[in-house]
């Protein structure tokens, strides 16, 4: 203990985003969590969304999940890619900031209660080894792991491989995004997932196309189930 407040007394707990002091480690302060658009309330049932209503309406899809058919049975995401959600969200992923995966991995695990089932592994989005090369880290795999640790869940951090190089997909239509992916991700030979179902990790769902790729590689390697936990939703206003 007495280490411990030596420590505490160089170096202070902190904000994530920010400088101010926190009484706990890897915490936001009241101001930076205000901001953060932490999803709560009803949501949709297939990529988390939320929507308006009771929260004890169930098997709720918003517009664009009623419009789109996804491969996966449920889905779930801790926060709105927007405001601190966005800036955290880009930290970890392009700024180095891997410590944020621990607690990111506890905000996304509170929201995963819907999704479990028994048999079940947490299985990240892979990285085409080339931007794996340059990033040095798979930001899908460290959150996957960090979930993993929550929810007492083996994880399969090489399950799935991007055998083919995409071009970034931030400017991609929809329909472009899918059809860039077909045939972008495979199975691991090596992975032993078949006749499991599968908790799929990424940080950000957009278009869910990345994601459709992802379960259809699984489904083909023969998992029972497929429900997708992301970090943060890129959505429309509600």
């Amino acid at each position: 203990m007495a280490l411990q407040s030596v420590i505490r007394a160089i170096y202070p707990a902190q904000c994530l985003i920010c400088d101010t002091l926190t009484e706990e480690d890897f915490a936001l302060c009241g101001s930076c969590w205000a901001q953060t658009p932490f999803v709560t309330g009803l949501v949709c049932d297939a990529c988390g969304t939320p929507l308006p209503g009771e929260e004890e309406d169930s098997d709720v899809l918003c517009d664009e999940c009623m419009q789109i058919a996804r491969p996966w049975h449920k889905g779930r995401t801790a926060m709105l890619y927007q405001d601190k959600g966005r800036h955290l969200t880009l930290a970890l992923k392009h700024g180095d900031r891997t410590d944020l995966s621990g607690p990111m991995g506890v905000w996304m695990a509170r929201v995963a209660g819907p999704l479990l089932s028994d048999d079940m592994v947490v299985v990240p989005v892979p990285l085409h080894w080339t931007r794996l090369f340059r990033r040095r880290y798979n930001q899908a795999a460290l959150l996957a792991q960090s979930v993993a640790r929550q929810l007492n869940l083996p994880c399969r951090p090489d399950a799935l491989i991007r055998v083919k190089r995409t071009q970034k997909m931030e400017k991609f239509s929809r329909d472009a995004r899918f059809a860039a992916l077909d045939g972008a991700i495979s199975i691991n030979p090596k992975a032993s997932i078949a006749n499991k179902s599968v908790l799929l990790v990424d940080d950000v769902m957009t278009t869910g196309a990345t994601l459709a790729a992802c379960c259809e590689a699984l489904h083909h390697a023969g998992v029972t189930q497929v429900c997708t936990l992301t970090l943060a939703r890129a959505a429309k206003d509600t």
